[in-house]
């Protein structure tokens, strides 16, 4: 086969052509390729940071749960503290209060015994006193002096 001008031209076209997308065309395509691969690069090590940082939140937020359970279970134990507290001392005042009760009623009875003895003793003295006045009154018969003792008696 032998070179024709035909193929000599195609040949420098093509030259041509090569020539022109490797200083044209070829850069760009290239710039926009790497381009390209750094945005991914750029996008998988964004990625492994948010992952990172994904992690090292939970982290933080489970050591603020575990901080927080922490705080709670220590006010509930000050609660329950201050609550058994509040119910000894009720109990303790409900205990001094029973006493003073119980003293007051006591008191109260005491007072009552003491004026039902005043009340009986000044019964008793009026009642001898009518049954000294009735003895005198009658005459003294040993008879008549047994029943009237026996009637006192009964009405004491």
């Amino acid at each position: 086969m032998q070179p024709n001008a035909t193929l000599i031209g195609q040949f420098f076209a093509f030259a041509i052509l090569i020539w022109f997308s490797f200083k044209f065309i070829w850069p760009p395509l290239m710039k926009a390729i790497e381009e390209r691969q750094k945005k991914i690069a750029d996008g998988l090590a964004a990625a492994e940071r948010s992952q990172k940082d994904l992690a090292q939140a939970e982290e933080k937020v489970n050591e603020a749960l575990r901080e927080a359970r922490g705080k709670a279970n220590e006010i509930i134990a000050q609660a329950e503290a201050r609550r058994n507290q509040i119910i000894e001392q009720a109990k303790q005042e409900a205990i001094a209060e029973a006493q003073r009760q119980k003293a007051l009623v006591e008191a109260e009875i005491a007072s009552s015994a003491n004026r039902a003895r005043e009340a009986l003793r000044a019964q008793v003295g009026a009642l001898a006193v009518a049954g000294a006045e009735r003895l005198i009154r009658r005459e003294i018969d040993a008879n008549a002096h047994k029943a009237l003792l026996d009637e006192l008696a009964a009405e004491i």
